[in-house]
């Protein structure tokens, strides 16, 4: 008996997550059952897909091998879907959106925009780091990608849709508040920063390098709201996404430090691979996403 397509989406899910647990919570079934389906899947393929070391999921060459197909396949499935519709004049379709974790305060609130204006189209939401994100790219396991540095290692279309300033924080009280800085001000300053290979963290220190400055990180954080907890703890100075920040700089937990060069102006970009096909979802998020007059011409990669 061949493979069937839940079979197929039910392993591409505990392939992706690695986890038959998180794999169950996503497609809102019994861990049994999604344990079931893929042995059930082993079996008719006549080749083991997953293996168990210790507590750990790994694919084996074959899984790999199916995973891959599966990608493609339902891939086509959801095109197929969608092309479908839009012949039949029905906004309806899919869209799967991954942003870094500091796009997470501006793209839910654009993201509910379009779906109140599209409500046939379903909407899932990723958010991850930036190596998190630029693995599912290579994977094309979504539409659109949101960053705030344009993938350049990997093959994609990237465009540049809105604003995103890198600002100085400190904590409430910091002897610096209110006080204009020079670069050699913060010299001698204890920093919190993101992970090596954010791109806040890539842009912060190109500033210092700049400044002929290496700042002595204290702490590593991989997520942006550890990073205002340890600022308000008092342990460093930061450099963070004015848009992340937003509320604690309102209501004065954080103050913005006037450092000469900042804001570093950075941009959000929105990219897709090379070549891809996008989805009916994407292209009217793209419309969405982009002012009157400046959606990016699609050329090739428009379904």
């Amino acid at each position: 008996m061949p493979a069937s397509l839940r079979q197929l989406q039910i392993f591409q899910s505990v392939a992706r997550h690695l986890s038959y647990t998180r794999a169950a919570e996503e497609l809102h079934l019994t861990q049994p059952a999604v344990f079931t389906q893929v042995r059930q899947l082993e079996d008719q393929l006549g080749s083991p897909l997953i293996e168990r070391l210790g507590r750990r999921l790994f694919l084996t060459e074959a899984g790999q091998v199916v995973l891959a197909s599966a990608r493609e396949v339902l891939g086509e499935i959801d095109r197929m879907e969608m092309r479908l519709a839009e012949l039949r004049g029905m906004a309806r379709g899919r869209l799967r959106v991954a942003v870094v974790s500091t796009a997470k305060y501006d793209i839910p609130q654009r993201l509910g925009a379009f779906c109140r204006a599209h409500p046939g189209i379903d909407v899932s939401l990723t958010v991850g780091n930036r190596e998190e994100l630029l693995a599912r790219f290579a994977a094309n396991e979504d539409d659109l990608y949101i960053l705030g540095t344009p993938p350049e290692e990997l093959e994609a279309e990237a465009h540049r849709y809105a604003e995103n300033p890198l600002v100085m924080i400190a904590p409430r009280g910091h002897p610096f508040a209110g006080r204009p800085l020079r670069p050699a001000d913060i010299a001698d300053e204890i920093f919190v920063m993101r992970e090596v290979g954010s791109g806040t963290r890539i842009a912060a220190e190109r500033y210092f390098a700049a400044q002929g400055l290496a700042p002595a990180v204290r702490m590593e954080l991989g997520a942006n709201e550890a990073i205002k907890q340890a600022v308000m703890a008092g342990l460093g100075l930061s450099v963070i996404s004015r848009g992340s920040a937003l509320l604690e700089l309102e209501q004065g937990y954080l103050v913005e430090l006037t450092v000469e060069g900042f804001p570093l102006l950075r941009h959000w970009y929105v990219a897709w691979p090379r070549g891809k096909r996008l989805s009916v979802g994407a292209r009217a998020f793209l419309r969405e996403l982009f002012a009157p007059g400046a959606v990016p011409q699609l050329g090739m990669a428009e379904t």
